[in-house]
């Protein structure tokens, strides 16, 4: 066998026949997915979903069916931008034939996926996600008695550097060139140079940077946090509640980033039981796992009167409990969520 050598020339062929167009064998998991979404209509049942939110006439957008699908991408492959999204499945022929797109069409650009999330409200989503959990419920794949609830912090799209006072829509150097002539630093009619403002603000006591005092004008929702890597960002909470026997992810929401995990547990744990509900499944959630970040015994009292078995351990004291403040109810509660962990 001779050598190959690489063509360095730019020039393309003109014209391709498709029966020479290289094909590969496709992804086998992609491929199976397809098949099982299309057993259950599932383009036609989103379709049928999305055509309010549509004009009568007019060019035709993209299928809601591959919308999804992109979606679908992101998560399997993690990716968590949609110019990420895009690219993969426009370079990946097993992509492009998940997604139904032939090769003489384009991939639908970040741009377009901004508006189609835009259009489509919170609901529709939801009830994708139902229709996905009555497939696996047909399957025989959820058993919904035994779920487990966490939650992790996902970084606003919205920089620290642009955060503004909410009571004067002030940025953060002209909030401190404020503080400046207010101590008498400067003149008032003084214009001070960037390096005088930062000099200032290292050395001044009571610097803070507080959710009450300070927002985001793009993302008014982001709430400052500290990630668990140690960095101050906007952010988000996000929270999912999984079928531990199956690993199915029963619920999906998103909280402000300083939603306190003892108090979210059972609104997680209410949320799951109504898609099981919305899919069509007899299950009863039964038993909850969580860490130790969700034990309050608030939380575990209400758990119990719902008749939800907790699984949470609870977070190291050198003190010993005491319970002359606490009612029979929430003691018994606490001490049967002790005794089961």
């Amino acid at each position: 066998m001779a050598l190959g050598r690489r063509g360095t020339g730019t020039q393309r062929t003109l014209w391709v026949a498709t029966s020479q167009i290289a094909q590969t064998p496709g992804h086998v998991f992609y491929r199976r997915l397809n098949r099982l979404l299309s057993e259950a209509g599932f383009d036609a049942f989103v379709e049928e979903l999305c055509e309010p939110y549509y004009a009568a006439a007019g060019r035709p957008g993209i299928p809601p069916g591959t919308y999804i699908r992109m979606l679908f991408v992101g998560y399997f492959e993690g990716i968590d931008s949609q110019r990420g999204i895009v690219w993969p499945c426009g370079d990946s022929l097993s992509l492009r034939d998940f997604l139904g797109i032939q090769l003489t069409n384009s991939v639908p650009d970040h741009s377009s996926l901004t508006r189609i999330r835009d259009r489509l409200p919170v609901g529709v989503v939801q009830q994708v996600f139902a229709f996905v959990l009555k497939m696996a419920a047909e399957k025989k794949l959820i058993s919904g008695t035994q779920v487990g609830v966490d939650a992790t912090l996902l970084e606003a799209n919205a920089a620290m550097k642009s955060i503004v006072r909410r009571d004067t829509d002030e940025d953060w150097k002209q909030y401190v060139v404020r503080l400046m002539k207010e101590d008498g630093v400067i003149d008032d009619e003084d214009e001070p140079t960037d390096a005088e403002v930062r000099k200032y603000d290292r050395k001044r006591k009571g610097k803070k940077v507080s959710n009450q005092d300070w927002k985001s004008p793009t993302d008014a929702q982001a709430r400052i946090v500290k990630m668990k890597d140690g960095r101050t960002h906007l952010g988000y909470k996000a929270e999912h509640t999984v079928d531990l026997e199956s690993e199915i992810i029963l619920s999906a929401t998103v909280q402000t980033g300083t939603e306190p995990d003892s108090q979210t547990l059972l609104p997680a744990v209410i949320d799951a039981q109504a898609n099981l509900i919305r899919s069509g499944s007899e299950a009863e959630i039964q038993e909850v796992a969580a860490d130790k970040g969700y034990h309050a015994n608030e939380q575990i009292t209400k758990c119990e009167r719902f008749g939800l078995r907790t699984y949470i351990p609870e977070p190291d004291s050198p003190h010993h409990r005491k319970w002359s403040d606490k009612s029979a109810e929430t003691k018994r509660a606490v001490l049967n969520n002790r005794r089961r962990t």
